[in-house]
């Protein structure tokens, strides 16, 4: 056997021996951020708290109309909602408060958005999440509603699809 092969079948061990790990950490890590409760405002006027979405796995997007990769990603946030929204995934995009409502209101309508989208009008809700300024960043919480991971710029939705489907699993 050469040495390259040697190498890759070490490496291909060596990934297949710690892969269960990387859930049993996941799990294990119960020292989570907890998010911000947070109340918010939908397009439709209704009001909720996102304490209220304990028990789900949630994707709390902070997004802007005017951001071109927000507007890029937006197909895979949907698409990434479809897939999960029946196993307790829910999705949460906050608009900055910069961004115009209507605006807002029209790219909900036109893109048929399947999620809650708030309108973050006095900036309350990305301060809460840490004083959030570039979009998109996206935060992964889990079923208590702790901040798993947070994402600035788009994510690499193979990888968020991974983490969701582990936290998932979680009790």
């Amino acid at each position: 056997m050469n040495i390259e092969r040697r190498r890759h079948l070490a490496l291909s061990l060596g990934w297949v021996a710690t892969a269960p790990l990387a859930s049993l950490a996941l799990s294990a890590c119960s020292a989570r951020e907890s998010a911000p409760d947070v109340g918010y405002t939908l397009l439709n006027g209704a009001t909720a708290q996102l304490k209220a979405q304990q028990g789900k796995v949630m994707l709390v997007n902070f997004w802007a109309t005017s951001c071109t990769t927000c507007v890029a990603e937006m197909p895979q946030i949907i698409a990434t909602h479809e897939k999960f929204k029946g196993r307790g995934f829910d999705t949460l995009a906050v608009a900055m408060s910069y961004d115009p409502p209507a605006y807002v209101a029209s790219f909900a309508e036109q893109r048929k958005l399947p999620f809650g989208v708030a309108i973050d009008n006095t900036g309350s809700v990305a301060k809460a999440f840490g004083d959030v300024r570039l979009t998109p960043t996206t935060f992964l919480l889990d079923k208590k509603g702790g901040i798993v991971k947070k994402f600035v710029g788009a994510p690499d939705f193979n990888a968020l699809h991974g983490l969701i489907e582990d936290l998932l699993k979680e009790a």
